[in-house]
């Protein structure tokens, strides 16, 4: 018992401690068994607890919080759970997926889906908006679905790698530069690539389409593929920021990160696809 107050002791220290001090601390906390862990977590300051847990596997950690919520520290388990990034929001709910009522979900859910879903109402007042222009030229509403299933296909997927990250812990927050530039330059690979595509589809299959007087076909494929290389590159840069920003905020990545990413797609889509045909065609 009296090392385990010393390891106490050792870990209330660590805020003034550097990397290889907490380390230290960390190795001399494993040499005791699971439950003289969990009691050790139970007793020693939440920012010290955190600060250790920081540094041992995710999947021992899981172990030791399930160990608290059995001994009925189910409040310094949350506090634990939330400061690791496991639990981001006090309404999310904790314990096993299955196990968790469906009410529970839809409390965790519904808040941003319906928020979400009226700022989805912006994406329709910007196509109204530009009217003019799809009457100007109806070729352009043929391609509105591939700007706004391009730029959700590659923002999810850099979303998806970087929320996996972060749940490894191959990334922290402090990362989100490194994480931006790195999604930027991915992005100008894809966005390159599928504007050839974009334009070879559009000059191979719209031959035959009425254009308004004066206007060429490969003016208007010229187009179409920078308006959906600069949704792609927009739109994979904020999906893989976005679960950082989530995750700073002290919210749940898995269930903010999509809804809001599709939001911000569909909206920011649409304003890069009619402004940049505009000035580019020179449509009213």
């Amino acid at each position: 018992m009296a090392v385990m107050n010393y390891a106490a002791q050792s870990v209330a220290a660590t805020e003034n401690l550097g990397q290889n001090d907490v380390l230290a601390v960390r190795n001399a906390f494993l040499k005791y068994n699971i439950e003289e862990q969990a009691t050790l977590l139970a007793r020693m300051p939440i920012s010290e607890a955190i600060a250790v847990l920081h540094e041992c596997p995710l999947r021992h950690v899981q172990t030791l919080l399930d160990l608290l919520d059995e001994m009925n520290e189910h409040v310094r388990m949350r506090h634990l759970a939330n400061g690791l990034g496991l639990i981001c929001s006090e309404a999310e709910p904790a314990g096993h997926y299955l196990k968790n009522s469906v009410f529970s979900h839809v409390r965790e859910r519904i808040g941003w889906i319906v928020g979400l879903a009226l700022l989805g109402i912006v994406s329709g007042l910007i196509i109204s908006h530009y009217e003019d222009t799809l009457s100007q030229l109806v070729l352009l509403a043929i391609y509105m679905p591939v700007i706004a299933a391009a730029g959700g296909n590659t923002g999810s997927q850099a979303a998806t790698l970087v929320v996996r990250a972060l749940a490894m812990e191959e990334i922290r927050c402090r990362d989100w530069v490194a994480v931006m530039w790195k999604e930027f330059r991915v992005a100008i690979v894809i966005a390159a690539v599928l504007a050839v595509v974009i334009v070879g589809r559009v000059l191979m299959f719209s031959d035959g389409t009425a254009l308004p007087m004066g206007m060429q076909l490969h003016d208007i494929a010229l187009a179409i593929g920078m308006a959906i290389s600069l949704q792609v590159v927009l739109s994979t840069t904020v999906g893989g920021i976005l679960p950082m920003i989530a995750r700073a905020c002290r919210l749940d990545p898995a269930v903010l990160v999509s809804p809001v990413l599709a939001s911000v797609v569909d909206i920011t889509g649409m304003m890069i696809y009619f402004t940049t045909v505009n000035w580019m065609l020179g449509l009213a």
